[in-house]
């Protein structure tokens, strides 16, 4: 199973047979390594309705046919464009064709550049070539990570750090505390002067409660093993 970030929040999964893509901000996005009609998958999964995180959702998905996951209110917004959707809510858990997804609470926000509801905020447990990934979305700190953590041992997680509208570099480093990951790889940060953060203190603090954690430039790709 791989793992390529695209800078923010974005990531691209792949089984060696599906790809699934989280949150592509690329257009409008600084560190994007690529452009979005560079981009061909499967799936897209949406933590929720920010412009930051919604992207080139509706281009990608319009020109792949890729189905898109996410919270039942922006899934239903997003179905307004033809799109394919597969509408869920926090709690819920559902299997595709590559592997099980469930959403899981997020304290945040969630309205589209308009100012229309979205539907609540989410992180997002994918279980994917027998690995299973939290991508937290965009949240603060909140002490049900602990219940994640037990009821899924997760092979890699993926926590904001860029404080400001989510966790910053401490509250960040106590979430990995509680959810316990085999590995951790921090986003959502650099991207704007009001989210800038050093992921090398991120990660030196980490390690330093003996976890392991990646530092991922700008489109690599790592296998998690």
């Amino acid at each position: 199973m791989t793992i390529q970030y695209l800078g923010h929040s974005c990531f691209l999964l792949s089984d060696g047979k599906q790809v699934i893509l989280i949150d592509p901000f690329i257009t409008g996005n600084p560190n994007a390594p690529c452009s979005a009609d560079s981009i061909d998958t499967d799936y897209i999964i949406l933590t929720h309705g920010h412009g930051d995180h919604i992207g080139d959702t509706i281009s990608i998905a319009s020109r792949c046919n890729s189905t898109v996951i996410a919270v039942n209110e922006l899934g239903l917004y997003l179905s307004e464009f033809g799109l394919i959707v597969h509408r869920m809510h926090i709690g819920g858990a559902y299997f595709f064709e590559f592997g099980r997804v469930k959403f899981t609470i997020a304290h945040h926000g969630s309205s589209n550049n308009e100012g229309k509801y979205m539907g609540e905020p989410a992180g997002v447990v994918i279980t994917i070539g027998n690995k299973k990934i939290y991508h937290c979305g965009d949240t603060g700190l909140f002490l049900d990570m602990k219940l994640i953590g037990e009821i899924d041992e997760i092979d890699v997680m993926m926590p904001p750090i860029g404080d400001n509208f989510t966790m910053g570099i401490d509250d960040a480093v106590r979430a990995v505390e509680f959810v316990k990951p085999k590995l951790v790889i921090p986003m959502h940060y650099n991207t704007f002067p009001v989210i800038k953060a050093d992921p090398y203190k991120f990660k030196e603090k980490a390690e330093k409660n003996n976890f392991k954690c990646k530092v991922m430039d700008f489109g690599e790709i790592i296998e998690v093993l």
